[in-house]
């Protein structure tokens, strides 16, 4: 990968920074900003524009989230999961998927502490038990 922004990027580093707070604003994540950037504004990356990543810009500005957007994807997934299981009780498939997506937010909760993303207390309460 590039260290130095392309020579055909006509953007300058404080206009897509300028572009990802407005985006930011407007509630996008910060993969939805990545693919507006590629696709409609013509940025490939902005780490090699700027020299900071999306959540980073996202962060100097306060509108970073509070928890990191694949960890919020993966809790959703479980949410879905557990309200799916308690109507089907016997879905023995989708009580195994709820497993592995638990055992994804165990691990990823686990980095994100060590990185001093989540504090320290931040626990997730596993509904399989009460499933099983």
């Amino acid at each position: 990968m590039a260290k130095r922004p392309p020579t055909w990027s006509r953007y300058t580093p404080e206009e897509v920074e300028a572009i990802v707070t407005k985006l930011a604003k407007e509630g996008h994540a910060p993969s939805r900003i990545g693919t507006i950037l590629r696709d409609q504004h013509g940025v490939p990356l902005t780490k090699p524009v700027t020299g900071k990543t999306i959540t980073m810009i996202m962060k100097d500005a306060g509108l970073a989230p509070s928890i990191p957007e694949d960890l919020e994807t993966l809790l959703k997934k479980a949410t879905r999961l557990y309200a799916h299981l308690e109507k089907n009780k016997k879905d023995s498939y989708n009580k195994r998927a709820l497993q592995s997506v638990e055992a994804r937010i165990y691990k990823l909760a686990k980095y994100y502490k060590r990185q001093g993303v989540l504090p320290a207390d931040w626990k997730y309460e596993a509904k399989v038990a009460s499933l099983i």
